[in-house]
């Protein structure tokens, strides 16, 4: 368990579906690939979607060097926000519709990797998360690429998770409503390949792996 939370990631609503679990932040972490920063430029809240990855109480991400999410962000508070979404539930009145989800948010300084080893490194933790295996494979990423591409990590420390997985919740009276009420339940599944056009020799190369969870 992670420390008893901080008035910043203390949840004010909805307290029964919040915790401050890491393993379980970590676990939400690892299962989803696509993030949210949000940061404040000169004023104004800007919030960019972005991939993300974690390497031990690290949360990663990247993108262009001059890219303000990242080369913006360096030694600026961000809060960043990843969500997955499980269901749907269609209670007996519109009010008491929702959704079950899984939602993690983590405060904290965003830090610049400069060191040209460990972007390395990062980089190729995230395209083995994307999918396994691929990054052996790959033309060698060039000086020039790494130069352009800027990375930003967090502490997974100042953390919040909210879970909902529960059937609707409606008013003691409504449960007679004559109407269809429960859950629907979203599955989530990777397609099968579709090949780049002008790939040339497709027969002799193996099949993509796709990543687990998402």
């Amino acid at each position: 368990m992670s420390e008893c939370p901080s008035p910043l990631t203390q949840v004010k609503r909805g307290r029964k579906r919040a915790c401050y679990d890491l393993a379980l932040a970590n676990d939400i972490i690892d299962n989803t690939l696509l993030c949210h920063v949000a940061q404040n430029v000169d004023g104004q809240p800007v919030v960019t979607p972005t991939c993300h990855w974690r390497d031990g109480d690290r949360l990663y991400w990247h993108g262009h060097a001059r890219a303000r999410n990242v080369y913006g962000v360096d030694q600026q508070d961000v809060c960043i926000n990843i969500c997955q979404l499980d269901a749907l539930v269609l209670a007996r009145s519109a009010f008491h519709h929702s959704v079950n989800y899984r939602s993690v948010t983590v405060f904290g300084k965003a830090q610049l990797v400069s060191e040209e080893s460990e972007k390395r490194l990062q980089l190729r933790r995230f395209v083995e998360r994307v999918s396994p295996g691929r990054w052996p494979t790959l033309r060698p990423m060039t000086d020039n690429e790494l130069m352009i591409t800027a990375m930003a990590w967090i502490p997974i420390k100042e953390v919040s998770v909210k879970v909902r997985s529960a059937p609707p919740v409606d008013e003691e009276q409504d449960y007679e409503w004559p109407v269809w009420a429960g859950v629907l339940p979203l599955q989530r599944q990777w397609a099968a390949p579709l090949p780049d056009p002008r790939l040339v020799n497709m027969e002799n190369y193996p099949l993509p792996q796709a990543p687990k969870g998402f």
